[in-house]
């Protein structure tokens, strides 16, 4: 699938480009263990960096990047970065924003003392038609300070920034989210609808279930070896 992204030309060059999630994985998946001791079983166990739907998740879709450096430091947040001169004006001044905490309320993220940010993309994406773009926070990601918000947006036909909202989930952090920084991971989604059928294991099922059951005993990465497409 072409995925195209076009920003405005006068901050071309100027702000990080949406990139492949697998290409933005966080460095301590590539520094953790394949297997690790646990006391309670007595045996070494496969950590989850050989689980490959963890990691496959967090390597599906893209990552749009924070467009400038973020600074923490007692409960306020500010940014050095200024928009171009030529920038027109229907474009954002800020890669940063907020959304007040009345517009949360009846929902499980409601805080009356907290209202939520909204990071700014730069960035227009353009899908083919009949896809959507499903926005969340980066799989995996709970090192970061925030939570991005899930949305799922009609992206085949929006030409237009989609924004990301979070939550800020670490309030004693302080110093500097780098640009860059994934704020958000999506996957293009297909926006037909689903028909779903309910049934019974057997038969052709009953066997393929049976195999898929029975595979790991032939030894570790049968999922990998048997189940899991490559691009």
């Amino acid at each position: 699938m072409k995925v195209v992204f076009r920003c405005p030309p006068e901050l071309e060059g100027l702000i990080p480009a949406p990139i492949a999630a697998r290409r933005g994985l966080p460095e301590w998946l590539r520094r953790m263990p394949t297997s690790a001791h646990s006391a309670d079983l007595g045996a070494e166990l496969e950590t989850v960096k050989q689980c490959p739907p963890f990691v496959d998740a967090m390597s599906a879709g893209f990552l749009m990047p924070l467009a400038a450096d973020l600074h923490v430091a007692d409960g306020a947040i500010t940014w050095d970065w200024e928009p171009p001169a030529n920038l027109p004006g229907h474009y954002p001044r800020s890669p940063f924003a907020f959304h007040v905490a009345d517009q949360l309320v009846g929902t499980p993220m409601h805080d009356p003392d907290r209202f939520a940010v909204k990071f700014i993309n730069f960035w227009t994406v353009a899908l083919p038609a009949g896809w959507g773009l499903l926005c969340t926070h980066p799989a995996n990601r709970d090192d970061l300070p925030f939570r991005s918000v899930t949305g799922l947006v009609h992206a085949d036909n929006y030409d237009t920034f989609i924004h990301f909202p979070a939550l800020w989930t670490d309030p004693g952090f302080a110093g500097v989210l780098p640009r860059g920084t994934p704020v958000a991971q999506c996957y293009p989604v297909p926006l037909e609808s689903l028909e779903l059928e309910t049934g019974v294991i057997e038969g052709e099922a009953a066997e393929r279930f049976l195999g898929a059951r029975t595979a790991p005993r032939d030894g570790l990465g049968a999922y990998r070896k048997h189940h899991r497409k490559r691009d």
